[in-house]
């Protein structure tokens, strides 16, 4: 077995400052645990901050220092989305969430994703956009590979191994303190000497099982390969729904678009562990409750965002949630924020592409639909689509415009082929009205100039049905000056009919 074991070493402040401002970026951090220091960034700790620190200590040292509760909830689905990310790699992950780890068993994917390391490079990828600092390493055993992947010395010996023995030698040098009963036991250990793993390892069991809880041998022996260690692999959920409470309260939608962007990369790292794009999401925005009462204000506002393209790319979907937010106006401040989807479209994405090909201008012109939709509203982009009809002022109507991925964005994939070449003969430019022509000596006559008839006539005769009756027989004619012109004059006069009927000429559209 090979095991890759991802360690968040600042995961508890990365999450606390996802629910910050812009206004709050760039400010020294610390998070509190009953009423006191308990985790903080660099700029806090060279205003010479320490963990342990009373608030009223930490705000004199730094009287900009921004201050929140450690939250272990908000933690676990920061720690839960990096899990999704790396089921992208391997179904065998499992979390750690008291030591900010994610472990993934990768001995079968190895040869999938091109050899182990092929395989990291893609997984830091991959968990690059969540925006944590990451520290990875890779042993034969689980608890091997997350000991060392938190070890901060052991990037002078390197992290990854794949053999028991390195393996053993490595673990010699890590601090007894990283395992878990370790500890608990830490002062009695250090009382003693005993400062390594390598150590406990020079003790006696039987005296280390005496003196200390079973724990302490027990992950020590699962960190050696002596022991299995059992795991809970996570599964991921056929529905998204996440939830972040932000900092302060959002007045602004752009307040509300930097914490959606949050929820949006966990959605992306959500859809892509099932090799899926997002087609559609909803953000709910959840309001302040004093500033509803006595107003007829809804406890949450909903905005849908539909794609014409499935996608999961997050900066993709963070703009066309920008142009809906764009032309909203919140009900009320906004507290906290989540996000549900369950409409994604499983499947390869489509291949990147070195040259611009047609799938390639589609896309673009797919996702200039999508922003027009988003900032206008789907009923206002409009597409012209055929309908069954001979009558060329009712062949055509305007519809929302509805790519879908089979069409890829073109708007011309709405029209079969066949109708296609049916209508090839007709002009794109009708008149909103057909306008009468002038004749002389039975020829027509356009800007005083006799047309020359090329083509036709095209006899239509349709309508009847709904009292709209054309009887009409159409031509196609050019001008002097070589334009080509649609004409049309009403149905030819048969031996049955009477001497005056059809003897107009209408001009119905130009050839482009």
């Amino acid at each position: 077995m090979l095991w890759i074991a991802v360690h968040l070493p600042l995961l508890s402040l990365e999450s606390f400052a996802s629910t910050l401002g812009a206004e709050q970026q760039g400010q020294p951090l610390a998070l509190l645990a009953d009423h006191r220091i308990a985790t903080l960034d660099a700029k806090a700790a060279g205003a010479g901050i320490k963990p342990g620190h009373k608030r009223a200590t930490a705000l004199a040292l730094a009287p900009t220092l921004v201050l929140g509760e450690a939250d272990p909830l908000r933690d676990a689905l920061e720690l839960q989305a990096a899990g999704h990310a790396a089921l992208a790699f391997t179904p065998s992950v499992a979390l750690q969430e008291d030591g900010h780890g994610v472990l993934l068993e990768v001995q079968a994917s190895l040869r999938y994703f091109g050899g182990l390391q092929r395989l990291l490079q893609r997984l830091k990828a991959a968990l690059q956009p969540l925006g944590h600092a990451l520290q990875v390493a890779t042993a034969p055993t689980a608890l091997g590979a997350l000991l060392l992947a938190r070890w901060q010395a052991g990037f002078e010996f390197g992290r990854h191994t794949t053999d028991l023995k390195a393996l053993a030698q490595r673990l010699d040098g890590v601090p007894v303190w990283l395992l878990g009963p370790g500890r608990e036991h830490w002062e009695a250990l250090q009382g003693m000497g005993l400062h390594t793993l390598g150590d406990l390892r020079s003790l006696p069991r039987s005296g280390v099982a005496r003196r200390f809880s079973p724990g302490l041998l027990q992950d020590l022996d699962r960190a050696y390969g002596l022991q299995p260690q059992p795991s809970a692999w996570i599964s991921l959920p056929p529905v998204f729904d996440s939830r972040l409470e932000l900092f302060a309260r959002a007045d602004t939608t752009e307040q509300v678009l930097y914490g959606a962007a949050v929820l949006l990369r966990r959605l992306v790292a959500w859809a892509q562990a099932q090799h899926a794009r997002v087609g559609r999401f909803l953000l709910r925005m959840h309001h302040e409750p004093r500033h509803r009462e006595g107003r007829s204000v809804a406890e949450q506002s909903t905005l849908e965002v539909a794609l014409a393209e499935p996608s999961a790319d997050a900066e993709h979907l963070q703009l066309l949630l920008r142009e809906r937010l764009a032309n909203a106006v919140l009900a009320a401040p906004t507290l906290e924020l989540s996000l549900h989807c369950s409409q994604v479209v499983k499947g390869a994405p489509p291949n990147n592409e070195l040259f611009p090909t047609p799938r390639s201008e589609r896309e673009g012109f797919t996702r200039l639909i999508e922003r027009l939709q988003a900032r206008l509203g789907r009923e206002q982009v409009q597409q012209l689509r055929l309908k069954s009809d001979h009558r060329p002022e009712c062949s055509g109507v305007l519809a929302p415009m509805q790519p879908t991925p089979t069409e890829s964005g073109c708007l011309g994939r709405s029209i079969a082929a066949a109708d296609l070449r049916a209508h090839i003969s007709r002009p794109v430019w009708l008149l909103p009205e057909p306008e009468p022509l002038p004749e002389r000596q039975f020829k027509p006559l356009l800007d005083g100039q006799p047309l020359q008839l090329l083509s036709g006539p095209e006899r239509i005769e349709t309508g009847w049905w709904d009292g709209a009756l054309a009887q009409r027989d159409y031509f196609i004619a050019a001008g002097p000056d070589g334009a080509l012109v649609w004409i049309y004059r009403d149905r030819l006069p048969t031996a049955l009919d009477d001497d005056d009927a059809g003897s107009g000429w209408y001009l119905q559209g130009r050839f482009g």
